[in-house]
């Protein structure tokens, strides 16, 4: 096979607030030091690409030592939060902007779908803009001629074809981008989140058609997603950015759990009480499995919340309970639990408790926890509304098979049997 892309120490710089260096001082410094052979000076400078902290400098390395080889035929995911790197990364590798350092070696032609309607122009008709998207990509008139046909039921627009692309939908532009990218036969094909635009069916159908490229015509694909089950159905190799490095490399299997345990939020995740009464709720937290604080769970993880309560002698002796709801991102109210202190049983002072989910019980979405503790039909100890969060991620479960339709707000695993 061989490697088809090679990155090597790519880095890239921007200046904050303005374009380009901001005064005529900086270029003439730029020119100097230029005209001498030696670095530029403002490659010394720059913050981290933290996008949460106040900037120290004019400058900001959106990436930093970047370095990655890509085999023919490989489908190399790139996953990381938001502003962690990842569009500019693609944009360097398309040629749309060149490093600040370093280099990148491509063999073959690279088609990129980074944006929606890259290229596009609104009075055109579908049909115009296909003849000139691909020109673009570097398609021949004969060759588009040759692949018309099938470019235009790919991307499902046969009765716009000839309606200016001004009146398309989104989900239309990005079907009629990502067609003509796809029958270009590109041997680098360059994908970004705009699938995430696209319905249900034409997502599965880009995927299929970015595994034909890869599997059956050899083409190296690089996708960046947010949906973790089409990294995990799609991509031979993954790697994660953050902050503008690269911080792993693995099978796609390995690099979801990595992500998705790494993404901590403890403010999200973690409630404390601050001014507690002498009986109160104290601390509350989600932890996984191997009881680490954790807010990003996949379907079939296991979900525990760890509560700390006290209690005196008083309100003891009344049996109060301890209740948690559970509210999906639609403000639907998913599930409530609640809890006997008698029946745990609870001592005087300080207690801690452990509450855990049946396993895969919640479906993809975000979730907010309440909780109140309380003698029924009596007092109201304390009410705690939406103090937590976790997030359940869809990473190739029964749900992939569904992708984006209404699971409803929780799955149950019902006892099915035969009546004989």
């Amino acid at each position: 096979m061989g490697t088809i892309l090679k990155a090597e120490n790519i880095s890239k710089q921007y200046r904050l607030g303005t374009v380009g260096s901001g005064t005529l001082g900086d270029d003439l410094k730029r020119w100097w030091y230029a005209v001498r052979g030696k670095e530029d000076p403002f490659l010394k400078i720059g913050s981290e690409n933290d996008r949460r902290i106040k900037a120290d400098s004019d400058y900001v390395w959106a990436l930093r030592d970047i370095n990655f080889e890509v085999e023919q035929g490989e489908v190399l995911g790139i996953i990381g939060k938001n502003g962690a790197g990842k569009s500019t990364l693609l944009k360097l590798l398309s040629r749309v902007t060149s490093p600040t350092t370093g280099s990148i070696k491509t063999k073959g032609r690279i088609a990129s779908l980074l944006e929606v309607g890259t290229g596009f122009h609104g009075e055109l008709t579908g049909r115009e803009n296909i003849f000139m998207n691909g020109a673009v990509l570097g398609m021949t008139k004969t060759e588009i001629k040759s692949k018309l046909d099938e470019i235009i039921a790919f991307s499902g627009c046969e009765k716009y074809i000839d309606t200016p692309v001004k009146r398309y939908s989104s989900g239309m532009t990005v079907r009629l981008g990502f067609a003509v990218a796809a029958h270009l036969e590109p041997e680098i094909l360059v994908v970004d989140e705009v699938l995430a635009v696209g319905d249900a069916e034409f997502q599965k159908k880009a995927i299929g058609k970015m595994q034909d490229l890869s599997r059956g015509e050899g083409s190296t694909v690089l996708f960046v997603s947010h949906n973790m089950a089409s990294v995990k159905s799609l991509c031979t190799d993954t790697i994660i950015l953050e902050n503008g490095v690269v911080t792993y490399r693995g099978k796609p299997e390995t690099a979801i759990d990595h992500y998705l345990d790494n993404q901590i939020n403890y403010s999200e995740s973690l409630y404390k009480n601050n001014s507690p009464k002498f009986t109160d709720i104290l601390e509350l937290k989600t932890v996984g499995s191997k009881n680490q604080i954790k807010n990003v769970f996949k379907v079939d993880d296991q979900i525990k919340v760890n509560l700390i309560f006290r209690v005196d002698s008083k309100y003891l002796s009344q049996n109060p309970i301890i209740g948690i709801r559970i509210t999906n991102k639609n403000s639907i109210t998913v599930f409530t639990t609640q809890i006997e202190l008698k029946s745990l049983p609870t001592k005087i002072g300080e207690n801690t408790v452990e509450l855990k989910f049946p396993k895969k019980l919640l479906v993809p979405n975000h979730y907010t926890i309440s909780l109140g503790f309380h003698i029924p039909n009596k007092e109201i100890i304390s009410k705690k509304d939406s103090i937590s969060s976790f997030t359940v991620e869809e990473t190739g479960s029964e749900f992939h098979i569904y992708r984006n339709n209404n699971y409803g707000c929780v799955f149950v695993d019902c006892k099915w049997s035969l009546i004989e």
